[in-house]
């Protein structure tokens, strides 16, 4: 069995190469189950100010156990969570480009990808997901 770092390594790989095919340098960040960086790597030219929001997206997806993306609706001015952002050390990142890692029911990490517009991480994000998928034999 490939070890955790193993593991992030191929995913981060995974969205690189989406990356590069769209012509937009990122960060990319995987956690582990306790919110700990297993790896993190960023592409030359990605913007310096990615390089947290990356990290943050892994860790708000591991957090509250759902893609960032699903966050921006319910955290907008006067919706229910408002604020939200502001919460954790103001870790907690409300736009797409985070998404858990899901093993066996049970969330045990996430990655997060920032660089790109919020459509653009999300598509390099989901590579990465989906490289976890494929690692795990999910």
């Amino acid at each position: 069995m490939a070890s955790k770092l193993d593991n992030a390594l191929e995913m981060i790989a995974a969205a690189k190469k989406v990356a590069e095919e769209i012509g937009t340098p990122m960060v990319i960040s995987v956690v582990d189950e306790g919110g700990n960086m297993v790896a993190s790597q960023r592409m030359d030219d990605a913007l310096l100010v990615s390089v947290d929001i990356a990290l943050n997206k892994a860790y708000t997806a591991l957090a509250v156990k759902v893609p960032t993306e699903a966050l921006a609706t319910a955290c907008a001015p006067g919706a229910e969570l408002y604020g939200l952002n502001t919460t954790d050390n103001c870790r907690v990142v409300i736009f797409g480009g985070g998404i858990p890692l899901v093993q066996d029911g049970k969330v045990v990490g996430g990655v997060g990808v920032s660089g790109g517009s919020v459509a653009q991480d999300v598509q390099c994000a989901e590579a990465a997901a989906k490289k976890f998928e494929e690692l795990i034999g999910a």
